[in-house]
């Protein structure tokens, strides 16, 4: 009897006290994300590139950038789920290795616009120009909004050494030749030639 009313004590006395319950909690949620996340960091199917995955060039990597700041990503997935489906309509679902080279990656489940992750190489350079100056030339239903400005906009060559030393320090295999002439290689292109440089190369590697 003094063992259950022991018992019974313990349980209300959690249930009763808000700070040692938002404690346990929160251990107990933090212990349950250990145990799912820190087994991702040592298989190989995370943490190694898929075969022909390459880093972005300067300019693709530029493309990225203005990709990001223009907030694509909020309406345009790049996970295809492994789903018939999906790979139906897509191709190939995506897999850890074809982004560890992406800080941050952009999978994710918003889904306003098709997926793009295996949108490299579907279209056009023009295709994508004209689209991406105003979508509704090209698809009539279209609620995306126009981005004329990418035209006028030129690439900063002064940011991508820099940028590319930053993405090295993280695992991003770039050579000191490769970061020697990523302002050249962006010298005089418009971010407009960088987002479309950014949209075809995605998704080649398992195509």
């Amino acid at each position: 009897m003094s063992d259950n009313n022991s018992k019974g004590f313990s349980h209300a006395r959690v249930e009763t006290n808000n700070f040692l319950m938002i404690v346990l909690i929160l251990i107990s949620v933090a212990f349950g994300g250990l145990v799912e996340i820190v087994p991702l960091f040592f298989q190989k199917s995370t943490t190694e590139p898929v075969t022909g995955l390459k880093p972005y060039t300067a300019l693709q990597l530029a493309g990225r950038d203005v990709y990001i700041r223009e907030g694509c990503y909020n309406c345009h997935s790049q996970m295809i789920r492994p789903f018939r489906a999906e790979t139906l309509r897509y191709g190939h679902y995506s897999v850890a290795g074809e982004s560890v080279y992406d800080h941050p990656f952009q999978w994710g489940s918003k889904r306003t616009g098709p997926d793009l992750a295996r949108v490299g190489g579907k279209y056009s350079d023009e295709w994508h120009r004209v689209h991406l100056n105003n979508p509704r030339d090209v698809v009539p239903e279209s609620n995306m909004p126009e981005y004329p400005w990418l035209l006028k906009n030129t690439v900063n060559p002064e940011d991508m050494a820099p940028r590319m030393t930053a993405l090295r320090r993280v695992g991003v295999p770039y050579s000191d030749e490769e970061i020697a002439k990523a302002a050249e290689d962006v010298r005089g292109k418009t971010e407009m030639d960088a987002a479309i440089a950014y949209l075809q190369s995605l998704g080649l590697a398992l195509k």
